[in-house]
């Protein structure tokens, strides 16, 4: 089972220009057919088209809602110059593929960074007022999706956490999500646990937890993105070289995909 993660930075190339490639993208993140596909940063009119870019299940989380009614009036606005706009009128939206032989069993989601959940947290680190109103700018969720593969059942949790100059901001939100994942899957069962989440390897107390026995799952890998594994062997992660997401000269994405195979 090919398991791949990739935040796609609503479609802009690294630097960004005026138009984006989000199709591109996509397609190419599916071109060698993975099983499961998690997406970060995706604008919310981009949902909709998913399962006919990729030939996949697709289910979507939204994060940030859209700035305007009409999610086509936003896209038509970015059009003007992506790497301006980028997520102004948009929104911003997480979501996993499937590959056609997975059958759904559930669905569900959490926001990670409610008010009353800052507001304790902020109480709890003693944040100054800049990272807290910093936390409060955008909502990010964690999406899970638990499935039958043949016979074997696996949940899928997806996230984007925070972006925020103090990373115990998104450490917290990576605890959350894994809380809210654990208790979706059923005991037993293998776990997936992919994402960006905005954390590192030495600076995040969470990542040292999941990796230990009371968590159970494998290491992580340096870098903000991550696919964690519980109850099923998997092989080590890897990251795309640069060279595998270029189109036409260009780089894809500020981020590389991560991907690993499960067993």
């Amino acid at each position: 089972m090919l398991v791949r993660t990739w935040n796609v930075f609503h479609g802009n190339a690294k630097p960004p220009e005026r138009r984006a490639f989000l199709e591109q993208m996509v397609k190419l993140a599916v071109s060698d057919g993975p099983d499961v596909l998690c997406l970060q940063e995706l604008p919310v009119w981009a949902l909709r088209r998913l399962e006919g870019w990729s030939g996949m299940r697709a289910f979507g989380a939204v994060a940030a809602r859209p700035l305007l009614a009409s999610v086509e009036l936003g896209r038509v606005l970015t059009e003007l110059h992506h790497g301006l706009m980028r997520s102004a009128f948009t929104g911003q939206a997480n979501a996993i593929l499937l590959a056609s032989r997975f059958r759904p069993l559930a669905e569900g989601s959490i926001v990670l960074n409610p008010r009353d959940f800052r507001r304790a947290q902020a109480r709890r680190l003693e944040l100054d007022r800049s990272v807290r109103l910093a936390w409060a700018k955008e909502r990010r969720v964690c999406q899970a999706v638990r499935a039958d593969v043949e016979g074997r059942v696996v949940t899928v949790a997806n996230l984007h956490a925070s972006s925020v100059p103090d990373r115990r901001c998104p450490d917290v939100e990576l605890l959350r999500a894994a809380a809210f994942a654990d208790a979706f899957a059923e005991p037993g069962e293998a776990l997936v646990l992919a994402g960006d989440f905005n954390v590192v390897t030495g600076e995040s107390a969470t990542l040292a937890a999941l990796a230990g026995p009371d968590w159970g799952f494998d290491g992580p890998i340096p870098g903000l993105d991550q696919i964690l594994v519980r109850g099923a062997p998997a092989s080590r992660p890897g990251r795309w070289p640069e060279e595998r997401r270029c189109l036409e000269g260009r780089l894809l994405s500020d981020h590389a995909p991560v991907e690993r195979t499960l067993e």
